[in-house]
């Protein structure tokens, strides 16, 4: 069943439970102390290893069994992260050069590795060529260079193409698909592609991603359903031996009040339906889900020290020593339209039972400097620890490290 997941029901506060989170958070065995000394500063993230694998296991036993999860690294890059997943898929799906290095130094073969991206370089593209992975084209001119460049290099092709898809797409908190978009090739002109390039026999499939962070159990829905229409439409029309098909993923983890934890259960259901009327027809096609977030979102927690505390007009603001060019996304500048809060958790040296409203900052010039803002927290001083829970992805590397100069954040993987 569906539960609403607020500050107040996931972490309570003033109360029993309160003390003992305080003395007893921990990430695997490792208390906050033990953390701060292995870590050996603040800021610091922190991936549970424990969290991340149950997180895979819970979706091997509830998807189908015939799709196949791939977890897409933007997300979450660090490579111990990254070799710690890479067993526990099918797949993995990149973004760039770099991300394609720390992909094949975790074992994984190559053949399960896929790269997406809009603007892909020619060294990219001539490293994807050359290490045997699928591409997923985005663009027209971008299927001309890959001939051109691979006119030297006279290697085999894998290339799926990225479909940006002509149903309407909702839900999603960033939308990828529907409309004007700077992400794959427009629906409508997909078949007179491949044939004006007459490369039915290097298009293996395609890959039809339309947003991410989706909560909306019934956009869901519609968007899988679509998807696989869209995919036997274009492959109907294109002529093409279809092997490979990517439906994205897009399924989205609660962060603010009122969110909705998705019923995976019945995502899994509709998913098996589909799968199977479309293995009836492509009984040879890999159908594969691109999920990132949903992975390994739940998992990471972002940790900074309390340096001040000052009261501004009776308003009171702890002034931490990390902020926005760690973790952007909190600040609320990675796609929130209007800021709320993400899960937050004071941990004070010595208890008290007393809350208090305070708004929890940064150390950096500028008032976009925002860990949490008007937030009922056990009273805190300087010195206590505030913890930024759902930090798993788009967390460290999605962030401006350089803004003013500060030190970099430790992260790790326990």
């Amino acid at each position: 069943m569906n539960h609403v997941v607020t500050p107040a029901n996931m972490f309570p506060q003033g109360s029993l439970f309160d003390t003992v989170m305080s003395k007893t958070f921990k990430v695997g065995r490792y208390t906050l102390a033990d953390l701060i000394e292995l870590a050996g500063q603040t800021p610091f993230y922190v991936y549970d290893k424990e969290k991340l694998g149950e997180r895979i296991a819970y979706l091997r036993r509830v998807m189908p069994d015939s799709l196949k999860i791939h977890y897409a690294m933007k997300a979450n890059p660090m490579p111990a992260v990254v070799d710690f997943v890479a067993p526990r898929v099918d797949g993995l799906d990149i973004a760039s050069h770099k991300e394609l290095r720390v992909a094949l130094a975790s074992g994984i073969s190559p053949e399960h590795i896929s790269m997406a991206g809009p603007g892909k370089t020619d060294a990219e593209l001539k490293a994807a060529i050359c290490a045997g992975i699928v591409l997923h084209v985005e663009s027209e001119n971008e299927l001309s260079r890959i001939y051109m460049l691979n006119e030297s290099l006279n290697k085999p092709l894998k290339l799926a193409l990225r479909v940006n898809p002509d149903f309407k797409v909702s839900g999603a908190g960033m939308q990828m698909g529907g409309g004007s978009q700077q992400f794959g090739i427009d629906a409508e002109i997909v078949s007179d592609v491949i044939k004006r390039h007459k490369c039915q026999s290097d298009i293996i499939g395609f890959h039809i991603f339309s947003g991410s962070q989706n909560l909306n159990i019934t956009a869901l829905e519609g968007i899988i359903t679509q998807t696989f229409e869209l995919a036997n439409r274009l492959t109907q029309e294109s002529g093409i031996n279809i092997r490979h098909l990517n439906i994205g993923g897009g399924l989205g983890i609660p962060y603010f009040p009122g969110d909705e934890e998705l019923d995976i259960s019945h995502i899994a259901e509709v998913i098996r339906i589909e799968l199977e009327k479309w293995h009836g027809t492509y009984p040879k096609c890999k159908v594969i889900s691109e999920l990132g977030r949903f992975i390994v979102g739940e998992s990471g927690y972002y940790i900074s020290k309390i340096i001040d505390k000052k009261v501004s007009r009776e308003k009171t603001f702890l002034v931490v020593d990390g902020g926005m060019h760690h973790h952007l996304a909190v600040s609320g500048n990675f796609g929130q339209v209007i800021r709320k809060n993400y899960p937050v958790k004071v941990v004070s040296n010595s208890y008290s039972a007393e809350v208090e409203k305070v708004s929890i900052v940064g150390p950096l010039c500028t008032p976009l400097d925002l860990m949490a803002s008007n937030m009922e927290l056990q009273k805190a001083d300087v010195g206590d620890y505030v913890i930024i829970y759902q930090s798993g992805a788009y967390g460290y590397t999605a962030s401006p490290h350089h803004f003013l100069s500060h030190p970099m954040p430790i992260e790790f993987l326990i």
